[in-house]
């Protein structure tokens, strides 16, 4: 896209969420009436004695429709607001490649984890569940839990390893990015570009939700094929925070998540200065509440791709490093139709979460608000015995599945799962052999049953 879109904020430096609508435009916003130079980009002297510096989020000679960049405006540059960086306890977060637990081949599945007790900010409470690919070579992702009991004081975070989604489940997060701000609760996601920093804060008591990391491509827009112009995500739904600085002088320490490893420095400032900023490289936010399902109107079932809202490319056309897969509320209309998710294997490995609802393959219980499943590479699953007989004998009238909502992160490689979530007492020991509960029904004498 090659959108423009500029807004000053009524108050300079206000630090509160404030949003342009947009996916993938060339933004340009200033917290100070002229901040931004015109007609250039790195002028010999800024307004207001402002630095310029560039953040680039693809490599420079990438196509136009793919190049990733945007110009900061800021009170120092990232070099000097910098320190003597020693490694870090990177407590659970784990990077691919990651062998710490061999599990059978079978699908699995975790109870919700309980938030803990003990005071952690959002970095320091990422718990991997699964690594795929390999972050060095920039393909594959993980799946995480976040919990968070304290808000970041005097402490900022950025991710060089990979691009964050962040999926809340319970509790709302500020995140102050040097962009400006996103407030984000459960039904909405947030995006963080790599290399982006951030503090994140509670706003209304503990927050846990789930993050995948994502080590390849850019998140970005499905294509429709024929489904056409309109419906899935719209992006005039996406919101990028107009710019929102801090002038603080006061000792912080920054952490940096590079090379797999956890890095602390002590910095002399806070290093969300940006007054002003123009591109297509910014953090920004979704409410999937938004999202305009399409599906069959008349018979048989369509594959789980109608539902992706961000596609991570990777070098095989229609082959994704990363889809985003969300099952919201919607209609049920076809007819002669098993309406749950047939049975399947698949290329495709499915880490599963639950934010709200229900899930409607899996009724029965045991897959709760705030839990997980993996469902790998080549691995069986489908509905449950509850949902197939159930399904088999309903009358299908047409039915609207509300107040639920699902989600996914699928990728094409194998996930691994971490010692830490191999090790969760939440882990359904019983759950890999939910299908030996389905009876057999063969019958060659009885066609109809």
């Amino acid at each position: 896209m090659n959108v423009v879109q500029q807004l000053t904020p009524a108050k300079s430096g206000s630090g509160e969420a404030d949003y342009l609508s947009g996916f993938g435009n060339q933004f340009e916003t200033e917290a100070l009436p002229g901040a931004l130079p015109i007609g250039r980009n790195s002028p010999q002297r800024c307004a207001y004695g402002l630095y310029a510096e560039q953040l680039s989020g693809s490599p420079f000679t990438a196509p136009r429709a793919a190049n990733e960049r945007s110009w900061l405006y800021r009170i120092r540059p990232t070099v000097a607001n910098w320190g003597g960086f020693r490694k870090a306890d990177a407590g659970l977060w784990r990077t691919a490649p990651c062998a710490e637990a061999e599990m059978a081949p079978a699908p699995l599945r975790w109870s919700p984890v309980p938030m803990p007790r003990e005071g952690m900010s959002f970095v320091e409470g990422v718990r991997t569940v699964t690594t795929a690919g390999d972050a060095g070579s920039q393909a594959g992702m993980a799946a995480h839990l976040y919990f968070a009991t304290r808000s970041m004081q005097d402490e900022y975070f950025y991710n060089a390893d990979g691009e964050m989604l962040v999926v809340p489940q319970q509790g709302d997060l500020r995140l102050r990015t040097e962009f400006g701000v996103i407030d984000v609760g459960p039904g909405e996601v947030a995006v963080i570009p790599r290399g982006v920093k951030l503090r994140a804060e509670l706003k209304d008591g503990p927050a846990r939700g789930y993050l995948c990391e994502n080590y390849g491509g850019a998140l970005t827009l499905p294509e429709r094929g024929p489904i056409g112009a309109n419906c899935m995500a719209n992006p005039r739904d996406f919101l990028t925070p107009v710019a929102a600085y801090e002038d603080r002088d006061a000792p912080s320490r920054l952490t940096v998540k590079w090379g797999g490893s956890l890095w602390a420095a002590e910095i002399p400032a806070s290093p969300l200065d940006v007054v002003a900023w123009h591109g297509n490289y910014a953090p920004y936010k979704y409410d999937l509440r938004r999202y305009s399902p399409v599906g069959p109107i008349l018979f048989d079932h369509a594959d789980p791709s109608i539902f992706t809202v961000l596609t991570s490319p990777s070098e095989t056309p229609g082959t994704a490093n990363i889809d985003f897969v969300i099952f919201p509320d919607r209609w049920l209309v076809a007819e002669d139709t098993f309406r749950p998710p047939w049975y399947h294997m698949n290329v495709m490995s499915e880490f599963m979460g639950l934010i709200y609802g229900v899930y409607d393959a899996k009724p029965g219980g045991g897959f709760e608000p705030g839990g997980f499943s993996l469902h790998n590479t080549m691995l069986p699953h489908g509905p449950d015995r509850e949902a197939f007989e159930g399904a088999s004998k309903a009358e299908l009238k047409p039915r609207k599945q509300e107040g639920t909502m699902a989600f996914m992160f699928e990728t094409r490689f194998m996930q691994r799962v971490t010692a830490y979530a191999a090790g969760l007492e939440q882990l359904q020991k019983d759950y890999g052999g939910y299908g030996r509960g389905l009876r057999k029904l063969f019958d060659p004498n009885r066609r109809e049953w």
